[in-house]
């Protein structure tokens, strides 16, 4: 038997982490410019293996969060690098300067990657099967893959107990053509041998990542399987999908056309595991054409109707309830116009720039990358409107831009959700929260009547996560302005709503709030814009923290569902 430690519930390290992620203490920082704190030689990754099973809802949920939150502050790292010209000047980084190479090395730097006081066998904590990454360094620092360049991840027999070394997950790669992939059975090609351009040149050996897939065969230990998978929607051109648990089943060895000895490996999928996300990508890109290739459930084609840029579909393979077709689609908020308050739109001729009236209201900075990407969250976000002279492709026009990614409101066992069928990157704009927008003497009066009301105050302040760099700049100060004035009006989403009205609620949501003005400039009545704050997975179903206003015993919100 292999010795590795049972890391169950009884030893659950939850209120201590051993991670020692040190958080810096924030400091007055007048001149908005930041600098990152190196703590030193980074910390070895260590050889005590364990297993983490069974944990409880709620280690479930911690974890998670610690999950999120760490590839938040990596994206903040990386989302920062390319902003514009001052911020690379303000953060040290030259053009060449790969940037999800800088997040992850500062991270490191810092002691922020996860899990390196354990190598983790099987399942890890707070990762989730679906999960996508842009970036093999976003892989190393969640602890889910430690190379960024070799397929076989393992521990080495010098730093192993049992001097055998053992393998702790591989990625499979597009890119080599001795991968056969079969969805729940893999042959997978061995490592060793190649050029440059992965062309076998020498034979391989059984040593390292190979020999290590081969004890794992061994001992019966289970290895993580990350998929790399070719897509036009990530920035790199690729996303790695984490695709659950395999076993090695048999190796062998084989001489390749060339002539070179290759190693073979028969890789089986563990059962009883959620279903691979490459079920979910295949059956999502065919929906794109062919929107009935569904047998059943299809109840709408577009609950929207036209009104949105992308057909809003409504999925019910459950019951017969088809209740949000019995609600008018409205596509942003109704504010009443004696609420506007109207002001002098910016005057710039084609391109804003930082002396743009409408970017200094926002303190002098963009907040938004030239992808349409959030840089920061911040109390309130002023976008160029219809009283400026921009084009309507400026930078500063985002959300008023309406939905970009394909959404579907779906029915589960709990009541109604929303999944998207695309790719949703970190930062990206997802929807407005639409409903009526009613003051607070009216809503009072309504909401005894028993009317679906949303409080936007009630929403948790989760924009102050979004570009949060305290744990690594010390001079990080959180955005205070725009100041904006305690938020007394409610969305009243009984008859007129949108799809924002069936996103479940969530203890580690991966969608936020950020207020927004753009078409008037009454700050006690923002618009309620949805962003990600990670990357979605088509099928994946967003999630919001309501603050408290959801039922916690049942993951959905209490209004519309």
């Amino acid at each position: 038997m292999f010795d590795y430690v049972f890391w169950g519930v009884e030893n659950e390290v939850v209120e201590n982490n051993n991670d020692a992620r040190d958080i810096v203490p924030v400091a007055e920082n007048p001149s908005n410019q930041f600098f990152f704190l190196d703590q030193g030689q980074h910390q070895q990754r260590s050889n005590e293996m364990v297993r983490v099973p069974n944990l409880s809802r709620e280690n479930q949920v911690y974890y998670r969060g610690i999950v999120r939150k760490t590839r938040m502050l990596y994206d903040a790292i990386r989302i920062y690098s390319v902003a514009d010209e001052e911020m690379k000047i303000a953060f040290g980084f030259d053009k060449q300067c790969r940037r999800d190479l800088k997040a992850a090395t500062v991270m490191r730097s810092c002691g922020l990657w996860l899990f390196t006081d354990k190598r983790i066998i099987g399942a890890l904590p707070g990762v989730e099967i679906g999960d996508a990454f842009c970036y093999r360094f976003e892989l190393s620092v969640v602890g889910l893959h430690g190379y960024n360049q070799a397929g076989i991840d393992f521990v080495p027999a010098s730093r192993s107990p049992n001097r055998d070394p053992i393998a702790t997950s591989i990625v499979v790669s597009d890119r080599f053509t001795g991968n056969i992939d079969e969805g729940n059975m893999i042959t997978y090609s061995g490592t060793g041998g190649q050029d440059k351009n992965f062309t076998q040149i020498a034979h391989q050996k059984l040593e390292g990542g190979n020999l290590a897939l081969e004890r794992s065969m061994h001992y019966g230990i289970e290895v993580r399987v990350i998929r790399g998978r070719l897509h036009k929607a990530s920035p790199n051109g690729k996303f790695y999908v984490y695709d659950g648990l395999y076993r090695v089943i048999e190796y062998w060895h084989e001489t390749d056309t060339a002539g070179y000895r290759v190693y073979k490996y028969r890789l089986e999928r563990l059962p009883n595991q959620p279903k691979m996300s490459s079920d979910d990508l295949l059956l999502a890109e065919s929906l794109k054409t062919k929107p009935l290739v569904r047998p059943r459930g299809n109840a709408c084609l577009d609950i929207s109707m036209g009104r949105e840029n992308v057909p809003i579909t409504l999925f019910n393979d459950i019951d017969g309830n088809h209740e949000p077709l019995e609600h008018d689609y409205l596509v942003k908020s109704f504010i009443p116009l004696h609420v506007h308050q109207y002001g002098n739109g910016c005057q710039c001729l084609s391109a804003c720039s930082k002396d743009c009236s409408c970017i200094r209201k926002n303190g002098g900075q963009f907040a938004y990358d030239r992808d349409g990407i959030l840089i920061q969250g911040k109390p309130l976000i002023f976008e160029c409107g219809p009283y400026c002279s921009c084009l309507p492709n400026c930078r500063n026009r985002v959300t008023q831009r309406g939905v970009r990614h394909r959404l579907e409101v779906f029915r589960s066992g709990t009541g109604w959700g929303v999944r998207s069928l695309d790719y949703i990157l970190a930062g990206s704009f997802i929807c407005e929260y639409a409903g009526v927008v009613l003051t607070n003497e009216l809503a009072q009066l309504l909401s005894m009547g028993g009317n679906n009301l949303v409080y936007p105050r009630r929403f948790t302040e989760s924009w102050k996560e979004w570009g949060d760099l305290s744990q690594i700049s010390p001079n990080y100060v959180q955005p205070s302005v725009p100041e904006i004035p305690p938020l007394d009006f409610a969305l009243d989403v009984s008859t007129l709503r949108n799809v924002a009205s069936y996103i479940s609620h969530s203890r580690s949501p991966n969608v936020m709030v950020q207020f927004v003005l753009y078409d008037h400039n009454n700050l006690m009545f923002p618009r309620l814009m949805l962003f990600a704050t990670e990357t979605i997975p088509p099928f994946r179903e967003l999630t919001l923290d309501y603050g408290g206003v959801a039922d916690e015993s049942s993951p959905k919100f209490a209004i519309c569902n």
